[in-house]
């Protein structure tokens, strides 16, 4: 069942240029509790609409007991949605998820996520022209009114940003604000020693779940999942390419900018063997990637509001980005930021960030 599951979507994007089919065994590790560690505090179930004895259509619905929303308001989640274009599919698939939801004293539900907010997050609703970047998702335009007929309403938008690299990414007086960081002495900012990977991870945990912890949607990132997240992406990320900023010498704010590895692996049809690992490694280290994107930007919270904490910010988005422009990228995006985050979603904008996609968290009661 699972290998079906996992294929459900290769019939539903065949004739979509714009899907990337995903790596059938990074799939299988993520979907299986022996090597993920968010089963560790979590419970999940997975449904297969089948017609005919084909599938048709996948859902999972996920309690995630290490979410504040779980113990706090009950919220299950849903997610890995995927279904043909048929009413009655959605509403077998959404019938089942919510029914086990409710016997598990779930009161409301929340997705997609596949599985946490920290994973996949949202449903593509606007932007289906661009395939999607590395760790976001992809979706047939139905979905969205699937979802609603199923009287599910919007909770949150998310926007993703397009980044043409080239010119200079700061405002003048962002520039000038940059530029007063550099009289400072006790203002450090460096990348990532990989030689100190297991060091350097831990830094980036504490600085996240510090300056994320108030944000709508909020779970921690704990260690063991962490680490699984780094270890799989650590052949895409470059030192130069992870910024981590002291003041006096404690961490305070860092930028993660990944290799996008669906560029490599679009025609690769999910395998990797026979051929498709040798096609991946060589477009690795040969550098043939020209995309990437920026998924993490993390301040803490006692620097947030301050004249330093954005000269900081800014430094870091404009380290970034000259080290792409270094490594030869030609565009990138930043993802996510949520669309009522308006003093972040100001500081993108002015970078020269273009919201080119938007995904979408929907949520319900349950009776």
């Amino acid at each position: 069942m699972l290998n079906q599951f996992i294929r459900v979507p290769w019939a539903i994007y065949a004739d979509d240029p714009n899907w990337v089919p995903p790596l059938i065994l990074e799939r299988r590790s993520h979907l299986s509790p022996k090597s993920n560690p968010y089963f560790n505090h979590s419970d999940v179930r997975m449904w297969l609409a089948l017609r005919a004895e084909q599938p048709v259509g996948r859902i999972t619905a996920q309690i995630d007991r290490a979410s504040p929303d779980c113990g706090r308001d009950s919220i299950g989640q849903f997610g890995f949605l995927e279904a043909e274009d048929d009413a009655e599919t959605f509403a077998s698939l959404f019938s089942e998820a919510e029914a086990w939801l409710r016997s598990e004293g779930m009161t409301q539900v929340r997705g997609p996520f596949s599985f946490s907010i920290n994973d996949e997050s949202g449903l593509l609703v606007d932007g289906f022209d661009k395939p999607p970047m590395i760790l976001m998702g992809h979706a047939r335009p139905y979905y969205a009114d699937r979802i609603v007929d199923q009287e599910y309403t919007a909770a949150k938008d998310l926007i993703a940003y397009y980044f043409p690299v080239g010119n200079d990414p700061l405002p003048w007086s962002a520039r000038a604000l940059v530029g007063r960081l550099s009289d400072e002495p006790n203002i450090c900012l460096r990348p990532l020693n990989k030689s100190r990977y297991r060091h350097d991870l831990g830094i980036i945990l504490d600085i996240f779940n510090d300056a994320w912890s108030d944000n709508w949607g909020f779970v921690p990132f704990v260690a063991a999942e962490a680490e699984k997240v780094a270890n799989d992406l650590k052949p895409l990320i470059e030192e130069n390419l992870v910024c981590i900023a002291e003041v006096s010498g404690d961490p305070v704010a860092f930028g993660v900018c990944i290799t996008n590895i669906n560029e490599a692996i679009t025609d690769l049809n999910g395998a990797l063997f026979p051929f498709g690992w040798a096609k991946l490694i060589y477009r690795l280290k040969a550098k043939k990637i020209r995309t990437a994107r920026l998924p993490l930007l993390g301040l803490r919270k006692e620097f947030q509001g301050q004249a330093l904490g954005a000269a900081l910010v800014f430094a870091i988005i404009d380290r970034i980005f000259q080290a792409s422009v270094r490594r030869g990228f030609t565009s990138g995006e930043l993802s996510w930021i949520l669309a009522d985050n308006v003093s972040m979603n100001r500081v993108v904008k002015a970078c020269g960030g273009i919201p080119y996609k938007t995904y979408r968290i929907y949520e319900k009661k349950l009776a």
